[in-house]
């Protein structure tokens, strides 16, 4: 497997983790719904039902993102070569790994660390359609990319 590969597998456990962590917030939340509307009365039957009603909002947008990083990953072309970085690079800079897939933090893979950015993060941004030596100024830092792969 090589490193782009691991990256990947790597970025789709992290989803599938985010994943999992959603669906037991959003059982959990039903369990104490149903328990709420069964047990409680008054004012503060209604605050804790709305509180509720707000953690579920909140889990069925992390939801959509989960969704929406899934059809991201689906993107990726682990094979695809480019003198550009694109979804899928790897770059290595002056000042550390990016894999451009999603935004899943730091990832070790072959005893590098990588840092896994979304395409659309600002560091992604700027990464994105750049080639070999070109540089980029990111929080005050002259980055120069060293190599695509």
């Amino acid at each position: 497997m090589n490193i782009k590969e691991e990256l990947l597998k790597k970025c789709h456990q992290f989803v599938n983790n985010r994943l999992q962590n959603i669906e037991e917030t959003i059982s959990s939340n039903q369990t104490a719904l149903q328990s709420e509307t069964k047990s409680s009365a008054g004012d503060k039957h209604e605050t804790g039902r709305a509180m509720l009603q707000l953690e579920m909002e909140k889990a069925g947008q992390q939801l959509a993102n989960i969704q929406q990083m899934k059809e991201t990953l689906a993107k990726i072309d682990v094979l695809k070569k480019s003198t550009n970085a694109h979804l899928g690079s790897l770059v290595k800079t002056n000042t550390g790994n990016y894999f451009l897939s999603i935004s899943a933090g730091q990832l070790k893979a072959d005893n590098e660390l990588y840092f896994a950015v979304s395409v659309s993060s600002p560091i992604g941004k700027l990464l994105l359609g750049k080639s070999v030596n070109e540089q980029v100024m990111f929080n005050s830092k002259n980055i120069k990319l060293l190599s695509i792969k």
